[in-house]
């Protein structure tokens, strides 16, 4: 089969494979925008991949859930907002996602929580919470702040052992006697 494009034309650089890898689904909705304070409201916590996700992801739907259309799902200005949400690495990530790999704000939220946060940072955090609650007998308050935070980041932990559940609440036990 002849090829009848000019050397100029086969120079060219290619104007397909530039679709972002989020799909936004048809917003077919009279006077719909997403104004200029709210992004800016999304891009003053950005995410760089260093920090928590689950901290930004909480963010960003507090951020989210206070702007809403009567005909615009709010899954669907999620999925326009998140990439003004990410910088650096973050940022880079998403790029490189192959395009229109992410259809709906689940398959969003589950790429990005694996890729900042995999089940191996898990399994080390629920290892450093259980060493922790197992080796100290009388809890500082420093203690007890490290420990509440170990919790608060295993936020898919699933203990068969309750050991630091009972740790923490002997915790509070024993600061709220020393009050009284």
């Amino acid at each position: 089969m002849a090829d009848n494009r000019t050397m100029a034309q086969m120079l060219q650089a290619p104007i397909e494979g530039y679709e972002d890898a989020i799909v936004v689904p048809p917003i077919n909705a009279n006077n719909f925008e997403l104004k200029q304070p709210l992004i800016n409201l999304v891009q003053s916590n950005k995410f760089t991949g260093r920090q928590d996700p689950h901290n930004h992801l909480r963010f960003f739907n507090k951020v989210t859930s206070t702007f809403r259309h009567p005909e615009v799902p709010n899954t669907s200005i999620k999925l326009l907002l998140f990439p003004f949400s990410l910088d650096g690495e973050a940022r880079d990530w998403l790029d490189k996602d192959p395009p229109r790999s992410i259809l709906t704000w689940d398959d969003l939220v589950s790429k990005f929580i694996n890729q900042f946060f995999p089940p191996s940072k898990t399994t080390s955090l629920e290892t450093n919470s259980l060493i922790f609650s197992k080796n100290k007998r009388k809890p500082s308050t420093k203690q007890g702040n490290v420990f509440k935070g170990l919790i608060r980041q295993c936020l898919t932990m699933a203990y068969s052992d309750t050991t630091p559940t009972r740790y923490f609440l002997k915790f509070y036990e024993f600061k709220r006697s020393r009050m009284l």
